[in-house]
């Protein structure tokens, strides 16, 4: 008796395991809507995704004036950076002073609440791409932001986060591809990164970021359909043995999709799945 009552006590290795899956999954979750949540404060920040009202490419104004913002911003003849010419009339703000004269400006690294030119609350950022300069004019009131209403999400599926292994490229490549702005530009590649998904092995073509993380341009059987027309995916940094964590529920948006004066690429060759990924972040929800 006293046998038979000690083999039905306790708790079986199956029920265990059973229970610390579950409980590993629902940290997942938390760690997800976490996630979810920051994000939207992100992009709706005051200079966030949401701010940006408009890029404009110094070399389609010759005549360095530029639509709604004063001063004249010119491309020296000799090339490289740009030249900020302003009135104390003009209201321009620079490296936190009210600026008159002639001022050479570097690209902006930082945030664009750090921008080094400013106007009221607006920031206006110096950005280049390929030798190509341009201003972006960051606006707490831009339309988008004000009509933004949130991210729709897919429900969170822990079998979406999928194990992956990334092998890099003995050399960096570099395609040619389109950006929303509809240029052409280079995309960095360092390698590939593989999973299985829906019952198949995949890969993705995956830009290698300072830290060591992944970084994917991709689209799926839902792009254009029942999510954006493709989306960004994030890893973090591989093993040494290039083992990684695939995870879609942290799909996102690309930043266009926020405001069309952003200049995302599309994914490259090979990067659209036929399958469905129905998790991540796939559409912004709609403002009326």
């Amino acid at each position: 008796m006293a046998q038979a009552q000690h083999g039905t006590t306790g708790t079986a290795p199956g029920d265990q395991r059973e229970r610390q899956e579950r409980e590993r999954q629902e940290r997942q979750r938390q760690e997800w809507e976490r996630w979810r949540a920051e994000r939207t404060a992100e992009v709706s920040a005051p200079y966030g995704l949401t701010a940006l009202r408009s890029t404009h490419w110094l070399s389609d104004y010759p005549d360095g004036r530029l639509p709604a913002i004063p001063g004249e911003w010119i491309l020296p003849p000799e090339g490289g950076a740009p030249v900020l010419r302003a009135a104390a009339g003009d209201g321009l703000i620079v490296d936190e002073a009210p600026f008159a004269g002639e001022l050479r400006l570097g690209p902006d690294s930082g945030p664009p609440a750090a921008a080094r030119v400013a106007l009221g609350r607006r920031r206006l950022v110096v950005l280049e791409r390929e030798g190509a300069w341009a201003v972006r004019d960051f606006d707490p009131a831009s339309p988008a932001r004000a009509a933004f209403r949130g991210i729709a999400t897919g429900a969170f599926d822990p079998d979406l986060a999928v194990p992956g292994r990334f092998t890099p490229y003995g050399t960096g490549r570099t395609v040619r591809v389109a950006h929303a702005d509809g240029r052409e530009r280079g995309l960095g590649l360092g390698g590939e990164l593989a999973f299985e998904l829906a019952g198949q092995r995949r890969t993705v073509q995956v830009a290698v970021l300072g830290d060591g993380s992944l970084w994917a341009v991709f689209a799926d059987a839902t792009s254009g359909r029942g999510s954006y027309r493709f989306r960004f995916l994030d890893t973090a940094a591989p093993g040494p043995d290039g083992a990684a964590v695939v995870d879609f529920n942290r799909a996102r948006l690309p930043s266009c999709a926020f405001a069309d004066a952003f200049l995302c690429p599309f994914p490259p060759p090979g990067n659209t799945l036929d399958v469905p990924v129905e998790a991540g972040e796939l559409r912004l929800l709609p403002s009326g």
